[in-house]
């Protein structure tokens, strides 16, 4: 009877798993499909260029400022057990749960404002511009970083640091000798994983800069505005052209997720 209940279940889990890669694969390949045909006019196309680019370079940046603003966040919620770091956990990954579009809308309020105003007349503009785009991409994906590398630096063995701290070591010593070489391979992979979802990112900046072409575009505005005029073979290309880039980020990523894991195999081996 229990041989029975394990295949049934077996089976079932395999049937869902299998639906999933077939639906999965339905949608993958018909963007390669659909976008193989019009990949050579995207790519000489003035426009696609100019969206590749934007987004290439915004996404870089906005990586960078979410990997300097989550690295300590990150660690201090890991190293740090109270009550306080519990409720600012959850303020920091709240975002997580709302739709892009509201973000994109509460940026949009805040720039409004007399703030906003003000930071515009410093020079500083944000609504319908290019740094609004970056100020976007950070809204969206710092929560995510940081909920990425907070999961990596629990992993580390906090005994290691305090051993090197009952040595004389400070705790930015620590920090640096120990708590960063052993996270390295996921910080790299969450960097990427953040790179590779702020290429994509379209709710937040449609909501905050809109989509003016030549402007404003990046690749998810090209995709939305070549639909709109009813270009979807141009559509299409772009979207091949970001799941091509998506494919290289994943694969890097796993790349330096699966060498901890290999890693974590190895302590579990020599501990036995």
């Amino acid at each position: 009877m229990k041989n029975k209940g394990n295949n049934l279940f077996n089976i079932i889990s395999y049937t869902i798993t299998v639906f999933v890669v077939v639906f999965m694969s339905a949608i993958v390949l018909t963007i390669v499909i659909k976008g193989i045909p019009y990949i050579k006019e995207a790519f000489v196309s003035k426009e696609i260029q100019f969206s590749l680019k934007l987004s290439l370079i915004t996404t870089t940046i906005s990586t960078i400022i979410c990997m300097f603003l989550s690295i300590p966040t990150s660690y201090t919620l890991t190293r740090k057990n109270n009550k306080l770091n519990k409720y600012m956990r959850i303020i920091i990954e709240l975002p997580l749960c709302l739709p892009y579009l509201v973000l994109g809308f509460s940026l949009l309020i805040i720039f409004s404002s007399p703030f906003g105003k003000a930071l515009k007349h410093a020079g500083i503009k944000v609504i319908y511009s290019q740094l609004g785009i970056i100020i976007a991409q950070v809204v969206v994906n710092l929560p995510y970083a940081i909920r990425i590398l907070r999961t990596a630096f629990l992993e580390v063995d906090s005994r290691l640091e305090f051993i090197a701290g009952t040595l004389g070591a400070c705790k930015f010593t620590r920090f640096l000798t120990i708590t960063l070489p052993l996270a390295k391979n996921s910080i790299i992979g969450a960097l990427i994983l953040t790179w590779s979802r702020g290429l994509g990112e379209f709710g937040a900046t449609l909501m905050l800069v809109g989509v003016t072409r030549m402007k404003t575009e990046t690749l998810p505005g090209s995709i939305y505005l070549n639909v709109a005029t009813g270009d979807n073979g141009v559509a299409m290309a772009s979207a091949l052209i970001l799941l091509l880039i998506s494919s290289i980020s994943l694969l890097a990523s796993n790349y330096f997720t699966n060498k901890d894991l290999q890693r974590d195999r190895m302590k579990d081996v020599v501990g036995r």
